[in-house]
């Protein structure tokens, strides 16, 4: 399902500094799990717009996103923003609906709510593509990943967004879906378009064994020769990053601590520097007119086009 809509992205137009000092363009690329219709949903949908149009991304990836037989939530931002949507609905979101059901925070029937990921961008999109990733031995939660691609300026850029399991108990299942995350992503690579972007809610800090096999670095990855670097590393020297943080009254009622769980990852950069990261930093991590947008806040990157 798409909506369509135009733009002209002011990342890819507007100016950024390179490594050597010269002024070079840029694509922006913000993720956030949007808490799907959790809290006061309507409320919350401004408190996103809002973040939004401030942060003027050129590409953005959602997880967490709702969608209605009347409403979707990725198509409205589009409309509102001026961009192009790509959704993809899980195909089993029944827990997502018991636990609507159960906190009872959502007026309409949970049943009739879809879950899933979503790609907006002020760019044609070229290409959709879904996977189905491992649900591991329990109840399957209708994990997929998203990949688009973008017809970002000067060459392709190929975005997978996802969201993966997130039991603290279950990083076995994460790391059987990064193996078919990273084979799914590494299956459409040209040496002609941008490295590729990985993006999403992985459920899992920096140090654990499911990130450190998807960014292929600091273990051996599943696929040979194919490594997603964490743009975090190249954010403020000292920032934690704490995307996931007890801050937010809605990540406080969980009792757990603060983390790092959601990621853009960025294949290896040619030496020409196209698609290099020139910064991470977080944003939505406030209030708008005191609403929170989110539990999570999101994260930006920009990239050189």
């Amino acid at each position: 399902m798409t909506s369509s809509a135009s733009g002209t992205g002011p990342g890819g137009s507007a100016g950024g500094d390179g490594e050597d000092g010269e002024d070079v363009g840029t694509i922006r690329v913000l993720t956030w799990n949007v808490w799907w219709r959790f809290g006061d949903w309507r409320a919350r949908r401004d408190a996103l717009l809002a973040v939004l149009e401030r942060e003027r991304p050129d590409v953005v990836c959602l997880q967490e996103v709702w969608a209605t037989a009347e409403e979707n939530l990725a198509e409205q931002l589009a409309e509102r923003l001026g961009m192009t949507a790509a959704w993809s609905p899980s195909p089993a979101p029944q827990r997502w609906q018991r636990r609507l059901a159960w906190t009872g925070e959502d007026a309409e029937d949970p049943a009739g709510v879809e879950f899933g990921n979503a790609v907006l961008s002020r760019w044609p999109l070229r290409e959709t593509r879904v996977a189905d990733l491992p649900s591991g031995g329990g109840e399957p939660e209708g994990r997929t990943a998203l990949q688009v691609l973008v017809e970002a300026p000067g060459r392709l850029l190929p975005v997978t967004t996802t969201h993966l399991n997130s039991s603290p108990a279950e990083s076995a299942v994460r790391c059987e879906q990064v193996r078919a995350l990273v084979r799914f992503v590494a299956e459409r690579r040209d040496r002609s378009w941008y490295p590729p972007v990985v993006t999403g809610d992985f459920n899992a800090v920096p140090e654990s064994d499911e990130v450190r096999l998807a960014c292929g670095y600091q273990t051996a990855g599943p696929v040979e020769d194919f490594v997603l670097l964490d743009s975090w590393r190249f954010a403020e020297p000292g920032d934690p990053g704490l995307s996931w943080d007890r801050r937010n009254p809605w990540v406080a009622r969980v009792h757990q601590p603060s983390a790092r769980i959601d990621y853009v990852l960025v294949g290896l950069t040619p030496f020409t520097g196209e698609g290099a990261v020139l910064g991470a930093r977080l944003a939505g991590t406030d209030p708008e007119d005191g609403v929170w947008p989110s539990d999570h806040a999101a994260v930006v990157v920009d990239l050189r086009a």
